[in-house]
């Protein structure tokens, strides 16, 4: 894995080539997502898929993006003519792997996997490789093995930096003499993208955290991007963000107020708020700073409520439109489309990669993000 300011470099030039593609028209949040672009083949007037099983397999469906997710590329690959086994693991790898044997033993000509342990899945994926199957890693890198032949996502590293930036200008650290008190959080210790989104955010805010403008009461700051699993939330559990967030506050906060909140996602950031309250903090009055990811509809609302900041939008309907184009790809002998072949190292390669652009919502572009381009309805959440 090249150092972070190499990736950080790498990703910036990802991220600004990405951009130019655009964030693709939007649908409605429905149990069956429509496609935001035509079905694979169908512009062109290229045949259909001939039937081909396609594996889908989603970590859990305990998170609303992975429910929204599946479907949407189910809906896709099913209108493209191909049969589709979508796969849910109730966030157990076991599970997970079992039915990743299942659909190679059913004949799946190509496996779309999030994975739920991105180290945990050689041995498996290498018998799919064996079988002449090939494997697109969704959203989540596959590490330790060769058998993962492409790789679909968002800038990851962005993410984070999006998120420290508009901490950094919601408090105008560049500028102020004043003293703020964060906390930071980090993502499940076993998902390869935690680590991209602490690492984009903790590059823009350990330099103030370091000149004493941003001060860490609990402790928790990691001294460098190499320590985020130190603060990270196991499985992404909102119930456990809630409960180290009332850890800190009941022992480091006595005579002293949080003031911000660094959440990698929407599923930390709605455990916090839950601790917040329930510690006595008011939306309007004393309530911090948080931030997000993933546009989850429970955080929208609290966003409205004024209890939460912003949240990283990644409209995930576009990342399963460009996965349905590249399984499309592969099975008609296609050059399959990248724009990414040098940043994402698994251990054992480099993996070709596509990156889509994430975008900040707030309070104030949350009908013009999320309710005009079709991702909610307005009735949806409360407008």
């Amino acid at each position: 894995m090249p150092t972070m300011s190499t990736t950080r470099k790498l990703l910036a030039i990802a991220g600004s080539a990405s951009l130019i593609l655009g964030m693709a028209a939007c649908s409605s949040e429905r149990e069956t997502p429509a496609a935001t672009t035509p079905a694979p083949g169908a512009s062109s007037g290229a045949p259909a898929g001939d039937g081909a099983l396609i594996g889908v397999a989603m970590p859990t469906r305990s998170l609303e993006r992975w429910n929204n997710d599946g479907a949407h590329v189910e809906s896709l690959l099913k209108e493209a003519g191909y049969e589709v086994s979508l796969q849910y693991a109730d966030n157990k790898v076991e599970q997970q792997i079992q039915q990743l044997e299942t659909m190679i033993n059913q004949g799946a000509k190509v496996l779309v996997v999030a994975s739920i342990d991105g180290t945990a899945l050689s041995n498996v994926l290498e018998t799919a490789a064996a079988a002449g199957i090939k494997v697109i890693a969704y959203d989540r890198l596959i590490n330790g093995t060769d058998a993962v032949d492409y790789y679909a996502t968002f800038d990851n590293y962005q993410v984070g930096q999006l998120q420290g930036k508009f901490i950094e200008e919601q408090l105008e650290l560049a500028t102020t003499t004043e003293k703020f008190n964060l906390e930071p959080f980090a993502g499940s210790p076993d998902d390869n993208n935690a680590k991209f989104f602490f690492s984009g955010a903790w590059d823009v805010l350990l330099p103030y955290v370091q000149d004493g403008k941003l001060v860490v009461p609990s402790g928790k700051d990691p001294k460098s991007n190499d320590e985020w699993t130190k603060i990270g939330i196991q499985g992404w559990e909102s119930a456990k963000a809630q409960a180290e967030m009332d850890n800190r506050i009941n022992s480091f906060y006595g005579d002293k107020k949080v003031d911000v909140v660094l959440s990698p996602n929407d599923s930390l950031a709605l455990g916090i708020e839950q601790s917040l309250e329930s510690n006595g903090y008011k939306p309007g009055g004393d309530w911090p700073i948080i931030t997000g990811q993933d546009a989850d509809k429970a955080n929208v609302i609290n966003m409205l409520a004024d209890k939460q900041s912003m949240t990283v939008w990644k409209d995930t309907r576009t990342l399963g439109t460009q996965v349905a184009k590249m399984v499309d790809q592969i099975l008609k002998g296609e050059t399959v489309e990248v724009n990414d072949t040098t940043t994402y190292d698994n251990g054992k390669k480099v993996v070709p990669s596509f990156l889509l652009p994430p975008q900040v919502v707030t309070k104030d572009t949350v009908q013009k993000d999320l309710v005009d381009s079709g991702f909610y309805k307005a009735s949806d959440i409360g407008l």
